[in-house]
């Protein structure tokens, strides 16, 4: 998309974000502290003095925190929309993995336990570039085994 058709709110978003995780926004903060921390003696450490930069930081923290959270959400989207992208694209990828950011977190653990078990039947396997999708790993793997029965690897002792 290009850039003037981003909304005012996204583009400063886009902007802030970008220049306040910039080492050059680190060093004028670190400034600041340096300043603030020097002029105590001047003002007597007074409350005045330590409510400035109390009152400061949090207003800057309460205020990047939604800027930030922008932010993320879009890159979160768009990295969302990619992986979709190739998982949709691969002929040996399941689509049911497309747009599993919408399951719940019952359901995101099943599918953490079955990636467990291929891991364990990936384990198994002679050779680390032997792959399985979803819907045919366990078929996959008792295939190969009955196929490789007769190599000595496979034999039970």
């Amino acid at each position: 998309m290009p850039a003037g058709k981003k909304n005012l709110f996204e583009r400063f978003a886009n902007w802030a974000t970008n220049a306040t995780g910039s080492s050059t926004a680190f060093i004028v903060a670190f400034g600041v502290i340096i300043v603030w921390g020097i002029t105590g003696p001047i003002f007597g450490y007074s409350d005045t003095w330590q409510l400035v930069i109390n009152t400061g930081t949090t207003i800057i923290t309460f205020l990047m925190v939604f800027l930030i959270q922008k932010t993320q959400n879009k890159d979160s989207k768009a990295i969302h929309l990619k992986l979709n992208e190739l998982i949709a694209s691969h002929q040996g990828a399941s689509n049911r993995m497309v747009d599993i950011e919408d399951l719940n977190e019952e359901e995101l653990d099943k599918l953490h336990k079955f990636y467990e078990q291929l891991s364990d039947l990936a384990e198994k396997e002679d050779d680390i570039l032997c792959t399985h999708s979803i819907d045919a790993a366990n078929d996959n793997h008792n295939t190969k085994l009955e196929l490789t029965k007769h190599y000595h690897h496979h034999k039970k002792k």
